[in-house]
């Protein structure tokens, strides 16, 4: 279309962080912004996973915003965790009630950033060829957007359907089909437990079994609604207050101050609460730091695992070793699913994959199962993906990509040396917590600095090299003190062939980094740089 426009901002994204974002900047800011979001509509990350059984392991009562009373207390949730087309619904309601959706530009994306030094502006060029110039951009994008998707031989040759969790297609009935599915991470394990009792035929391609405990999925009992709506100011800053800000107990006693009898007791209260969180975090303080603490923690999981799946070849298969130190996993009945007789799991240490065939996957014992449809639960490349598959060029030339060619960088997880007034929500090295919580405090502080840059006429804003290194190092010695750390995740990047494994996650919890973000706002943003109008 080749159409010229000038605003004050542009937040590329529209789930829960381009949303705020959004609100802020308009509502609060008064800034002249637009929105671009390649979705039909808002959500974000719940618009494109539409994949059965897709749920938030946040409970309902946190996996929501806390900047507004009223909307907190307006809302209403059925159970103790959301569903998909729940959250999605939610979403929906907030742009509407806060008048945002006529500021985003839906089925559009943006594909290319560039920064104009001598305008100081940043230059955006958008899916139909459009040219948007905005004195700041803030990306959200999304921590998991960008699909990995293994690049298996013959996977073009397959005459099924063959389709991504992330990309779930409207129209897919897998009632009576074929069906396999690679992957039993969060996703493969939401979408193993639903497709289960649905399918004619499933076999589950599992590489590295992960532990897993129950959810707690249930019906929220009378008035414990309305309890949580009177509790919002005393609960929410007992929340942001915390390390974690699910709203557990974050206990800092030791496993090894209990008798073996009470350490089945509190394990197995934690399992019958549920919650993959609660269970590592609420029974004892020492299981992601002490290896033989997360051993003990390991053992009561594989013991249930033994209990639940009937077959002992099948437990086998599907039972995890070593650490217990990925991101925390609860499911809804996904060891149950085993048990049924048109499941199975294929272990692909054991035999792995060959290539896909027109009919279906052959795996190196030269077994050939037929399949109608197979499912990627494969994943994503995590937090800095979305950024290098972007055109985006800073000063000097300088591509996101090239930036970041050691290891993904940022100061406080929001902004990075060489793209002035570019924000991210949700970058490399943010806090490792509960996401809407964290977006919360990462779109406040973005917003306070474009406030505080607008009113002091500062032109660009962007950290220093010293600012982003000594966040770096920080990031780096809190992952040392972890056994998160030893043990190759999504969480260090490890998960995508061929990826640099590194820290990309600040693990010292959310009461910490928001007091780093308040003394960064209250020292006037020392660790930026910034460069002033003459006519301030």
């Amino acid at each position: 279309m080749g159409t010229h426009e000038t605003v004050d901002a542009v937040v590329i994204g529209a789930g829960f962080g381009g949303i705020y974002a959004m609100h802020k900047l308009v509502n609060e800011l008064g800034l002249t912004t637009v929105g671009f979001d390649r979705a039909g509509g808002p959500g974000g990350t719940w618009y494109w996973n539409r994949y059965p059984g897709a749920l938030s392991d946040s409970e309902s009562y946190v996996y929501q915003y806390s900047f507004d009373k009223d909307l907190y207390q307006d809302t209403i949730w059925k159970n103790t965790y959301l569903t998909q087309p729940e959250i999605l619904s939610y979403l929906e309601g907030v742009v509407d009630r806060f008048d945002l959706r006529r500021h985003f530009r839906f089925n559009m994306g943006v594909s290319a950033q560039r920064f104009d030094e001598e305008a100081n502006q940043w230059v955006l060029t958008t899916d139909d060829g459009a040219t948007i110039r905005a004195t700041y951009v803030i990306n959200a994008v999304g921590l998991l957007a960008a699909i990995n998707m293994p690049d298996i031989p013959g996977r073009d040759d397959f005459q099924g359907r063959l389709v991504h969790t992330a990309a779930w297609p409207e129209d897919l009935d897998v009632t009576g089909q074929r069906v396999a599915v690679i992957g039993t991470g969060s996703t493969g394990q939401q979408v193993v437990t639903a497709l289960g009792p649905q399918v004619d035929a499933l076999s589950v391609f599992v590489r590295t079994p992960q532990y897993s405990v129950p959810v707690g999925l249930r019906p929220m009992r009378e008035g414990e609604v309305e309890d949580t709506h009177q509790r919002y100011e005393q609960m929410w800053d007992e929340i942001k207050k915390s390390a974690l800000a699910f709203g557990i107990d974050e206990v800092e006693r030791s496993i090894f101050d209990s008798t073996e009898e009470e350490r089945e007791r509190i394990f197995q209260q934690a399992w019958d609460q549920g919650g993959g969180f609660r269970f590592m975090f609420s029974t004892f303080g020492d299981l992601a730091t002490d290896e033989e603490a997360n051993r003990l923690a390991g053992d009561f999981i594989r013991r249930k695992i033994a209990e639940t799946v009937k077959d002992p070849e099948t437990a086998r298969k599907i039972m995890p070793e070593g650490l217990h130190a990925r991101r925390p996993l609860c499911d809804n009945g996904f060891y149950e699913t085993f048990n049924l007789p048109h499941v199975e799991p294929v272990n692909i240490k054991e035999t792995p994959i060959e290539r896909i065939t027109p009919e279906g996957i052959l795996t190196s014992d030269g077994v050939l199962r037929e399949f109608d449809v197979i499912v990627f639960a494969t994943g994503f490349d995590a937090v800095d993906g979305n950024y290098r598959r972007m055109n985006l060029t800073g000063r000097d030339g300088v591509g996101i990509s090239e930036h970041w060619a050691e290891n993904p960088t940022s100061y406080l997880g929001v902004t990075t040396p060489g793209f002035p007034n570019w924000f991210m929500v949700l970058g490399p090295k943010g806090p490792f917590t509960n996401l809407p919580t964290s977006i919360e405090v990462q779109v406040e502080w973005i917003a306070g600095a474009v406030d505080h840059a607008r009113r002091e006429g500062i032109e660009r804003l962007e950290p220093t090299e010293e600012s982003e290194q000594e966040w770096s190092e920080t990031c780096r010695e809190l992952a040392k003190d972890s056994l998160f750390g030893r043990v190759d995740s999504w969480i260090f990047g490890a998960n995508v062939p061929g990826k640099k494994r590194s820290v990309l996650f600040y693990l010292g919890g959310l009461a910490n980094y928001r007091q780093r973000m308040a003394q960064e706002a209250q020292s006037g943003y020392s660790g930026l740089t910034s460069s002033v109008s003459v006519d301030a």
